[in-house]
């Protein structure tokens, strides 16, 4: 009734934006810049999840990061969908599966509002799901084992993660997907009360100052690999929500205006996909509605002994695999090999944009 709540969480946001002035973040106009709006789309993503959607008894599968919110490396390939978990209820997911090429779906313990990362507990993907004539599907999900397709729960399980990854978005067609607790048909939603929005504002405060910190201090420990390609530790990967059929690469770029990033993949393994994806220091995606700022199994062009070049530069170099910096000349960036049994090591070079 004084309003305090709401004071405290403006509080809050104020000391979040203390991240832009962290010691290593690049101390520029326009990275700063990018540091502020980085925190209004996790604002927007914290709401959406705290306030508007964090009730495991009516999930509501949402997408949490797309064209303008993004964040811990996202893939553009990617269409995301998660929704918040109660692992005392049993859902039911049922959905048609489309043509995208990959679809995943993971249990997870969510903490990143808390600073604890996100840890799997149960994964599908589509390869092991019973699928019907029609490509119709229905997955049950909870902690007892259940006949036919079984998504695994734990006692702390909290969210469920999907990621449906593309290699032609122009002509795959998504997977439509609904979630719901069995059981609610004669329930519905209580109203909302001061002690849910407030334990909502206080999410909200708490994930947008954690995750930024999280992946900011991500992005600090990638400058002793500037200019590589450099293994990840897969272990911290998976333990901040990454997918288990994914091997990453993670390291920092930075590029004068007359200098070019040549990143060489020599050998190709066997993989459903991979791809690489330049991101800004805040380990986002670059604008890829606008720009081409990143390469898959599909859209890359090869060399005639199956290798793949990419050239990272400020302009059009005379080769087709130009990734754009759009106007940035540090940031992060990431390579994935998703689905393949060996991980081979891919190369990066800086040179002048002249020897190109």
């Amino acid at each position: 009734m004084s309003g305090q709540a709401w004071a405290d969480f403006c509080d809050g946001l104020k000391e979040a934006g203390q991240l832009v002035f962290a010691e290593k973040a690049p101390a520029t106009p326009f990275d700063r810049a990018e540091g502020y709006r980085y925190l209004s789309r996790m604002l927007r993503a914290g709401l959406e999840s705290f306030v508007e959607g964090g009730d495991p008894a009516f999930p509501v599968l949402r997408c949490p990061a797309h064209e303008t919110i993004k964040l811990g490396a996202d893939n553009p390939d990617n269409h995301y969908q998660s929704a918040p978990l109660n692992p005392q209820y049993d859902y039911r997911l049922k959905g048609s599966r489309g043509t995208v090429d990959y679809l995943g779906f993971g249990t997870v313990i969510n903490r990143y509002s808390s600073g604890g990362g996100m840890k799997t507990d149960g994964f599908l993907d589509s390869r092991e799901i019973e699928i019907d004539g029609e490509g119709n599907f229905e997955i049950i999900i909870s902690q007892r084992e259940q006949p036919g397709n079984w998504l695994r729960m734990g006692p702390e399980t909290n969210s469920l993660n999907v990621r449906q990854t593309f290699q032609d978005r122009k002509r795959e067609v998504r997977a439509e997907l609904t979630l719901e607790r069995i059981g609610w048909e004669n329930d519905r939603p209580a109203p909302l009360t001061p002690e849910k929005l407030d334990r909502g504002l206080q999410g909200t405060v708490q994930f947008v100052k954690m995750t930024t910190g999280l992946f900011e201090g991500w992005a600090e420990s990638f400058l002793p690999t500037t200019n590589q390609v450099a293994p990840a530790d897969q272990a911290y990967c998976q333990a901040i929500g990454g997918d288990p059929n994914i091997y990453y690469f993670h390291s920092a770029w930075e590029l004068a205006d007359d200098e070019a990033l040549v990143v060489e993949a020599p050998v190709i393994p066997q993989c459903q996909t991979w791809n690489f994806v330049l991101q800004n220091w805040w380990m986002e995606s670059l604008d890829f509605r606008y720009h081409n700022i990143h390469f898959n199994k599909h859209t890359a062009h090869y060399e005639p002994d199956g290798s793949v070049k990419i050239i990272v530069a400020h302009q059009k170099p005379d080769h087709p695999n130009w990734v754009e910096t759009t106007g940035h000349n540090r940031g992060t960036l990431c390579w994935r090999w998703i689905g393949a049994k060996e991980h081979p090591p891919v190369n990066a070079r800086v040179v002048k944009f002249s020897e190109l």
